[in-house]
C-alpha cells in the first residue's frame, strides 16, 4: 500500500493569528498554502520560491513605468501573484522545517526589492511633468516605506517572541549578527557574508528606533536570563496586541490598495503622498505607543528586581 503522508494544517503554516491581517487570512495565507504543497511535491525550496518573487516584483514594478492602463493592470495581478509566492515561502519553510538565516535574509529583502523598482518606475513616469522634484520626493518618501515597512517588522517579531518564544520568532540581534560576521570567510560565503552585511545594518536601524525597548530587553534579560516570566509575557501581549493592526498596515496590503487606487486614477503621485502622510502618522503613532509601554514595563521590572536585592 502506498504510504501518503497526511497534508500539514493549513493553520500550522500561520505564524500566529495575532499577527495575520483579514486579507492575509482569507486570500494570501490559502493561496500560499496550496502553493507551497505545490513546492513541497516538487521539491522546491522555500529560498527559490522567495528568489522567484523577488522576480516576479519587479517585473511587476516596471509595469508601472507606462501610461498604458492594461499594462498596469497586468503589474498590478503580478505584484498579487509574487505577494502568495512571499507568502508560500514561508509557509514552505513551517511546513518543511528549513527556515534558515539566509531564507530570513532574502525574504526581509523581497519586499525592498519590489518597492525600490515600483519607485523608480514611478518617478521615471512622471519625470516629463515634475522634473527632478519628483525624485526628490520618491527618495523621501521611499525613505520612510523603509522604515514603516522595517518597524512593522520588528514589533510583529517582538510580540511572536513572548507569545510563542524564540522558535516562534525570527527577531534578530545585530550583536550576533556581527558575531556571525567574524566567523564568515569571503572566499567560502561571499553571497551569504554580504546578504549579513545588508541584514545587520537593517536590523542596527530597528534597534536605533526603538531604544526603550532595547533597554527593558537588558533588564529583562538580567532579571530572568533567556525564559521571560509568565506574567511578564501575557501583560506584554495584552499591550502588544493593540499595535498589531497597524504594523500589519504598514507591510504590504493597505498600501498596495492606494497604489493601485492611485494608478488608476493615473495619478501615481498620490501614492507617494499617502506614505508621506498616512503611513507615517501610522508609524509614528506605533512607536511612541511601543516606547511608552516598554518604558512601563521596565520601571515595573527594576521595581520587582529591587524587592529581590
Amino acid at each position: 500500500m502506498q504510504d501518503r503522508r497526511k497534508k500539514p494544517d493549513i493553520s500550522a503554516t500561520f505564524k500566529s493569528l495575532d499577527t495575520e491581517e483579514a486579507i492575509d487570512l482569507y486570500f494570501y495565507r490559502p493561496v500560499g498554502y496550496r502553493w507551497a504543497l505545490l513546492f513541497e511535491r516538487f521539491g522546491v525550496s522555500p529560498n527559490t520560491v522567495t528568489v522567484a518573487a523577488i522576480f516576479i516584483g519587479i517585473v511587476a514594478g516596471v509595469c508601472f513605468y507606462f501610461r498604458d492602463m492594461a499594462v498596469n493592470v497586468a503589474g498590478m495581478l503580478l505584484l498579487v501573484w509574487a505577494n502568495t509566492y512571499d507568502s508560500a515561502d514561508g509557509q514552505l519553510a513551517r511546513m518543511t522545517g528549513k527556515i534558515s538565516p539566509m531564507g530570513r535574509m532574502l525574504d526581509g529583502f523581497c519586499g525592498d526589492l519590489w518597492f525600490i523598482t515600483i519607485y523608480a518606475a514611478i518617478c521615471f513616469r512622471l519625470m516629463p511633468q515634475w522634473g527632478v522634484w519628483i525624485w526628490l520626493l520618491g527618495a523621501f518618501t521611499g525613505y520612510f516605506h523603509s522604515r514603516q515597512a522595517a518597524m512593522a517588522d520588528y514589533y510583529r517579531n517582538i510580540h511572536l517572541l513572548f507569545l510563542k518564544g524564540k522558535s516562534g520568532s525570527e527577531l534578530s540581534h545585530s550583536a550576533i549578527l556581527k558575531e556571525e560576521y567574524k566567523r564568515l570567510g569571503w572566499k567560502k560565503d561571499f553571497f551569504y557574508k554580504l546578504a549579513n552585511v545588508l541584514y545587520t545594518h537593517y536590523t542596527a536601524g530597528q534597534e536605533q528606533w526603538s531604544p526603550r525597548f532595547q533597554r527593558m530587553m537588558r533588564v529583562l534579560r538580567e532579571r530572568y536570563g533567556d525564559e521571560a516570566p509568565g506574567w511578564f509575557r501575557e501583560a506584554f501581549r495584552t499591550k502588544s496586541l493593540s499595535l498589531m493592526k497597524y504594523a500589519n498596515m504598514l507591510s504590504f496590503n493597505t498600501r498596495i490598495i492606494a497604489l493601485f487606487a492611485a494608478l488608476f486614477m493615473d495619478r501615481p503621485w498620490l501614492y507617494f503622498v499617502f506614505e508621506a502622510t498616512v503611513l507615517n502618522g501610522m508609524l509614528l503613532y506605533m512607536t511612541v505607543r511601543h516606547e511608552r509601554f516598554c518604558a512601563a514595563f521596565t520601571e515595573r521590572l527594576t521595581a520587582e528586581t529591587a524587592e529581590y536585592d
